[in-house]
């Protein structure tokens, strides 16, 4: 059987491009490196050689691109005593600089985030900019939350003065967002809320990274009626730019309409009409989507005072087929395949336009409309936002939060009901606010991901002064108070409102870096393989973290001859990180296998941790007999 071997890196995101590519085009590689003068060939008139295209670039972006790809040796220890329900819960709350964390979700987290929302420094001069250096990450992150020395700890404004203003706002975003887009799913929604000063730069990146052809909207939202006073104008307006993953998938919701009343009343109550006919003709057609063109049966014989008449998807009497009609050029198609629209069939109209066309109608129960690009509703204003942290925790401690209804909503349109929603800028934790609070309204089972550098607050701040000693504190204390009061008002005990912490750190596995002065103490302290001061519950979530799994899977702990195996995933991944391990732990994992069944099955041993070699040979035949891939032993 083939040993993997955990090596505590995440995923080489460049590695994986290139052999992405060797699949696609073998013949460009030439002793493993890749001939760009056959590739261009290979791509012919898709490769542009003007020196004078467009372009958008600045001084460090190669830089900022390789700092996205390069892996992470870092991990996430678990807090259990700073978390909420931790046994039951589905949501995250990480403490650690965004772009490490970014790296170490990637392979538990890609391409399951149905949403990002994220509130950045604006780079006005006086706000956080996070100072990225291009090695040693995790000893920068140390240095930025000062969590080591005194002496050299970085500026955490990114003056004008500087000469690299814009700069140093576009190194540090542009890495973030790569690594985000990968964690979308495939009809996925990222929303950014901006200001002026990088709303263009914001924009050009995000064309960058997620394709001009995914850019959704660019939302204008007023955020004081009056404006604020300074400058030549008083500003209104705060911007939110919209991007998908995949514009042809992308299916937003509607929202809620205030004081409208029904057109139409039948048997069940008051309806509206929404055509069903896709009205996105650019993504949704016969060419692209043929599955959703198909014939409506209608009998016009039969109409109601209203007009309505009777919708069938197999042939009636007196019957004409009705297809989506012609738009821009291209054959519509529904918004429905025909298996919804069998199901579907009492809720769907028929009715003859003015116009002499047929046109198949939905009978929309709900009172909702597409959402506008400008948002002006008092809900929406910053003050809001500002005196919802104090009604919670009782201070001022907080500048310029987001109101708890513009995420909710933006969470509304964007999500369903077991979606996943990411922050990764989360400051006051809004974010999770909201979406305690909209699944508390429709039924939701959300999950969120909360992620926050626990950046220091100063001394003479009104956070600092109630207790608070960095932004993560305030965060997690909202997010518990949020949910407890969101419970109490609307009596749902069933509600998660509960959170795991996990807090960046080093590897917990030691790496192998020997003293030559004294190799054989060396030698001697590389035997135990964990860092000084290290639990073993941190070693088991680095494993199962780095082998792929959610954070919030359950963990089980059973025991074999008195050594410790851990169920992560009912059975999916079993870990094994005690000493003197004999052939009967591996005899008691098979037979946990058996029992869990579960889909796939990996399992993860200390590498020295095993009585002789002989045992490690039998153990591994044992679990191979047992149906265990070859790929699927590995050793730390």
């Amino acid at each position: 059987m083939t040993e993997t071997k955990l090596t505590g890196f995440t995923p080489d995101i460049a590695e994986e491009n290139i052999a992405a590519l060797k699949t696609l085009f073998p013949d460009v590689f030439e002793e493993g490196k890749i001939d760009f003068d056959k590739l261009k060939q290979v791509l012919g008139d898709y490769v542009d050689d003007d020196k004078e295209r467009y372009n958008f670039t600045w001084n460090g972006k190669g830089k900022a691109l390789r700092l996205a790809q390069t892996p992470s040796s870092a991990t996430l220890r678990p807090c259990v005593e700073e978390s909420k329900n931790w046994d039951t819960t589905d949501n995250l709350y990480i403490e650690g600089d965004n772009l490490e964390v970014l790296k170490l979700l990637q392979k538990s987290y890609y391409g399951k985030v149905k949403m990002i929302y994220i509130d950045p420094p604006y780079n006005t001069g006086k706000d956080f900019v996070y100072k990225d250096k291009f090695s040693d990450t995790i000893g920068n992150y140390k240095e930025v939350t000062g969590q080591v020395g005194d002496d050299g700890r970085p500026n955490s404004s990114n003056l004008e003065t500087s000469g690299r203003f814009h700069t140093d706002w576009l190194n540090m975003m542009y890495p973030r967002l790569r690594l985000a887009r990968n964690l979308l799913s495939e009809d996925g929604v990222v929303f950014i809320s901006i200001d002026d000063n990088e709303v263009d730069n914001l924009k050009k990146i995000c064309n960058e990274i997620f394709g001009e052809d995914n850019f959704v909207a660019d939302l204008t939202i007023i955020v004081k009626t009056e404006g604020r006073r300074y400058g030549y104008f008083a500003k209104t307006h705060e911007k939110v730019l919209v991007f998908c993953k995949n514009i042809i998938l992308l299916n937003l919701n509607e929202i809620e309409i205030e004081g409208k009343n029904f057109s139409y009343f039948d048997n069940f109550g008051g309806f509206n009409l929404k055509e069903l006919r896709n009205q996105n003709t650019r993504a949704f057609n016969s060419l692209n989507r043929p599955n959703l063109r198909y014939p409506f049966y209608v009998d016009l014989s039969i109409a109601d005072k209203n007009g309505f008449c009777q919708v069938d998807v197999e042939k009636l009497e007196n019957s004409i087929e009705v297809y989506p009609i012609e738009t821009n050029g291209l054959e519509s198609v529904w918004r429905w395949g025909k298996d919804t629209a069998m199901n579907e069939l009492d809720h769907l109209v028929a009715r003859k336009g003015t116009d002499g066309v047929i046109r198949i109608y939905q009978k929309y129960r709900k009172l909702t409309e597409t959402a506008k690009t400008v948002w002006f509703d008092k809900k929406f204003i910053s003050i809001k936002g500002t005196q919802e942290v104090q009604d919670i925790l009782g201070a001022s401690i907080f500048d310029f939060p987001k109101p708890l209804q513009l995420i909710k909503t933006l969470t509304e349109i964007a999500s369903n009901r077991n979606d996943i929603i990411l922050d990764f800028f989360s400051g006051s934790a809004t974010t999770a606010h909201a979406v305690m609070q909209l699944n508390a309204e429709d039924g939701g089972n959300r999950k969120f991901i909360m992620v926050q550098l626990p950046e220091p607050t100063p001394e003479n701040s009104e956070a600092h002064k109630a207790g608070y000693k960095n932004i993560c504190e305030i965060g997690k204390e909202r997010t518990r108070r949020a949910g407890e009061k969101i419970k109490t008002e609307t009596g749902k005990d069933e509600l998660d409102i509960g959170f795991t912490v996990f807090k960046l750190d080093s590897s917990n596995i030691r790496k192998w870096q020997p003293d030559t002065e004294n190799l054989k103490m060396s030698l001697s302290d590389f035997i135990d393989n964990y860092v000084e001061g290290r639990t073993e519950q941190d070693v088991v979530y680095e494993i199962i973290l780095k082998m792929g799994l959610e954070l919030t899977v359950p963990v089980e702990e059973y025991e074999f001859n008195g050594k410790k195996v851990y169920s992560a995933g009912f059975g999916a991944l079993m870990i094994c990180v005690d000493d003197d391990i004999t052939e009967d732990v591996s005899k008691g994992m098979v037979e946990l296998y058996r029992k869990l069944k579960p889909e796939v099955w990996k399992v993860v041993f200390k590498d020295n941790g095993f009585a002789t070699d002989s045992v490690k040979t039998n153990v591994r035949e044992n679990l191979k007999t047992a149906g265990l891939a070859e790929e699927s032993f590995t050793t730390l």
